[in-house]
């Protein structure tokens, strides 16, 4: 029995591309001498849809879109996720469902049945869960039928459980022979390392387990595909690849159980990039995905010669081409020499255009208009932000006139304690390295430069110390800890969830963690108006953080 795991890349809401789509994959995977070609989560609908759900027309176009696609197994068979209408007077409105389709019509449906509420997800809003379900008879063979939560059970094998129940354990006991499991799984830095071992520890239980993860972008969100199939020796025996479409073949032997040691005959294996590798390739498909799918051919961004605008130009061009990126260089009178040409560098190694509109005018007029109605007051943070304001409105204008997208180049540690200006440097439409700490920015752009084989992103831009420079002399270290510790600080409170007391016992300065915490929840109403922002890390300052503004900890 030869299964093609298609991973493919749906758009949200657009049922008849991702149809298409499906029907491709359906006769690729016929060409490829497949039997059952399975496919991901809500792959009809796109994931996630969130409101989407609850209109009832987009359901049932959904539902019309399946019964197209059972037309079209006629000569192999199919598994696609889709949103079941609930019929019951009572529950949610929809199934997370996966559908078995074979010999033109629907023979088989099950339901997920985990269904999460935690980080970036919020699936018991929308899904009603079903109870225990038998496997489903393919080919002679028992499978069993999960969906994405349903292998994650334990967040590890061994752990304190999520659920009063276990999908894989159910199935298995019902004498499964092959676990597919169909998911929408997103990507944060190195999870396909924590996927496998999740899954090598349910294959060891007797079933091979075939996973098929959507890929692409999805507003904050990047699926990294990653499908593979793990035998029951718990190694992976084929591989897609990672952050793009693919579609490999897993060969079973005519009994699975009888040859339950390598279940698995053949099977292409690709490489995963992990590290700054991994997060370059996810921040280059989320962007690339983003402008797609909203409909912009282009980006804006402002370059200031210092490094998270570098990077960002960098992912920019890796994402869309040096022909659709348009950097925007704005010195102003305390503008460093280096800084403009570290831009003109950057833009000329890059191949992108490059336009320079000195802010100083603009900067004079404001000041000229605003100094009466200042009381008197000495010049202080007021002023810095003009000029991250003026910046923006020149940045929008342009992104106006031309319809690109403006990207946001602040990076994670800023937005964490809130250095950058509302209405100023946090103007875009999309905050690309938002969920990229400082340090690992410089990872990346190291990596950028390696990948390259030269120093695209200049040597100075790596080495200079970082800074704002709104005033004489600034340096981001005059307001910060060194970005080592407040990157570390930051991980121990926000991902580790662990208290100011318990990171001081860790070895850092009281004073240092105090001012850091203070400034992460007095930054809260910036981050709730900042533009969305890729999430690339276990825990972002997005909308799987739901945290109140008008708050008061001790």
């Amino acid at each position: 029995m030869k299964i093609a795991l298609v991973q493919i890349n749906p758009t949200v809401a657009d049922i008849e591309h991702n149809v298409a789509r499906i029907i491709r994959g359906l006769r690729d995977a016929e060409s490829a001498g497949a039997d059952l070609a399975v496919f991901a989560e809500q792959v009809v609908l796109g994931y996630p849809a969130k409101d989407l759900l609850l209109r009832a027309e987009l359901i049932d176009r959904n539902v019309s879109a399946v019964a197209r696609i059972a037309n079209e197994c006629r000569r192999i068979a199919a598994i696609v996720g889709f949103a079941e209408p609930n019929q019951n007077a009572s529950g949610r409105p929809v199934f997370n469902s996966a559908a078995f389709l074979e010999n033109g019509r629907i023979a088989a449906i099950r339901r997920k049945r985990l269904l999460p509420t935690y980080d970036v997800f919020d699936e018991a809003r929308y899904f009603e869960p079903a109870g225990e379900q038998p496997p489903v008879e393919i080919a002679g063979r028992k499978i069993g039928l999960t969906v994405c939560e349903d292998m994650w059970a334990q967040e590890e094998l061994g752990s304190h459980p999520l659920y009063a129940c276990d999908p894989i354990a159910d199935l298995v006991r019902q004498g499964a022979e092959l676990i597919v499991n169909i998911s929408a799984s997103p990507y944060y830095l190195d999870k396909h390392a924590k996927r496998i071992e999740l899954m090598s520890g349910h294959a060891r239980r007797g079933a091979p387990l075939l996973f098929v993860n959507q890929v692409g972008g999805n507003d904050e969100l990047v699926f990294d595909g990653c499908s593979c199939v793990v035998a029951v020796d718990g190694r992976v025996a084929v591989q897609a690849r990672a952050f793009d479409e693919d579609l490999v073949i897993a060969e079973f032997p005519a009994a699975t159980r009888g040859a339950a040691a390598h279940p698995i005959i053949g099977g292409h294996k690709a490489c995963i990039p992990t590290g700054p590798a991994g997060m370059h390739a996810a921040l280059t498909l989320g962007l690339r995905d983003y402008a797609r799918k909203c409909g912009f051919g282009s980006a804006v961004l402002g370059l200031s010669g210092g490094i998270d605008s570098a990077v960002v130009a960098a992912l920019a061009v890796a994402a869309l081409g040096r022909e659709n990126v348009h950097g925007v260089a704005m010195p102003s009178r305390y503008s460093s020499e280096h800084s403009l040409a570290d831009a003109r560098e950057l833009a000329k190694n890059l191949g992108i255009q490059l336009s320079e509109i000195a802010i100083e005018p603009l900067h004079a007029s404001f000041e000229r208009v605003l100094l009466p109605h200042f009381g008197g007051r000495p010049p202080d943070v007021t002023e810095e932000n003009v000029q991250a304001r003026i910046r923006g409105v020149l940045l929008m204008a342009l992104s106006n006139k031309f319809g690109s997208l403006l990207l946001t180049t602040g990076n994670k540690s800023e937005l964490a304690v809130g250095y950058c200006t509302l209405y100023g440097d946090m103007c875009g439409g999309l905050a690309v390295i938002s969920d990229v700490p400082k340090t690992a920015v410089y990872a990346m752009a190291q990596y950028i430069n390696e990948t390259a084989g030269r120093p695209v992103i200049p040597n100075r831009t790596l080495t200079k110390p970082p800074s704002a420079e709104l005033r004489p002399n600034q340096l981001d270290q005059d307001s910060l800890p060194p970005y080592e510790v407040l990157d570390a600080i930051l991980e121990q409170y926000e991902v580790a969830g662990r208290s100011a007391a318990e990171i001081v016992m860790a070895g850092f300065d009281a004073r240092v963690v105090g001012d850091v915490i203070r400034r992460v929840h007095q930054s809260e109403y910036k981050r709730q108006q900042a533009a969305p922002g890729l999430k690339v890390t276990r825990r972002a300052f997005g909308f799987g953080r739901r945290m109140p503004i008008a708050a008061r900890l001790g």
